[in-house]
């Protein structure tokens, strides 16, 4: 194996300097905190994101959770929006303050619709319209009844101008 780091004579001569032990020890007592909170931080989490699934399900025709409603991570849910381009969709939120995505965390930015949307075989037109919502430690309930009361103007408004074209 050769050295990634030059200047020591550390590690048998594979890098250089001391180790940070006190960064060490801080990631170590981050990862107890963050794996204490872990359960019930889930368990609060997830049932934000499904008041979030059900208020956009109840409230907008023509949407549909994307992927398994059992068995998968707390904080996040992908959504289809019938007649909503995804870019538009995306756009109109964050302009009333809420940062969504069209794909997943790992390409973000990413022009094409989401490669794991179309491995789960959706067929092209769910892959462009649909929106990952991610939620997080500071989210609250407030928050999710705050994009669950926009998001029914803002996806009529998107349907319309999508009709009249």
């Amino acid at each position: 194996m050769t050295a990634f780091m030059t200047g020591g004579r550390h590690e048998r001569n594979r890098r250089a300097g001391t180790e940070n032990v006190a960064g060490i020890a801080g990631l170590g007592v981050a990862a107890g905190l963050a794996r204490a909170k872990l359960a019930s931080e889930s368990v609060r989490v997830g049932a934000l994101r499904d008041r979030l699934e059900a208020a956009i399900l109840q409230q907008i025709s023509g949407t549909a959770v994307n992927g398994a409603r059992a068995r998968r991570v707390p904080n996040t849910s992908n959504i289809s929006f019938e007649g909503v381009e995804a870019e538009s969709l995306l756009i109109a939120l964050d302009l009333e303050g809420f940062a969504v995505s069209t794909g997943s965390a790992c390409s973000s930015g990413a022009l094409e619709p989401s490669h794991v949307l179309r491995a789960m075989g959706l067929p092209s037109h769910r892959t462009q319209n649909s929106i990952r919502f991610s939620l997080g430690l500071g989210n609250t309930e407030e928050d999710v009844d705050a994009l669950a009361a926009i998001l029914p103007r803002v996806v009529g408004k998107l349907r319309t101008l999508t009709r009249t074209k």
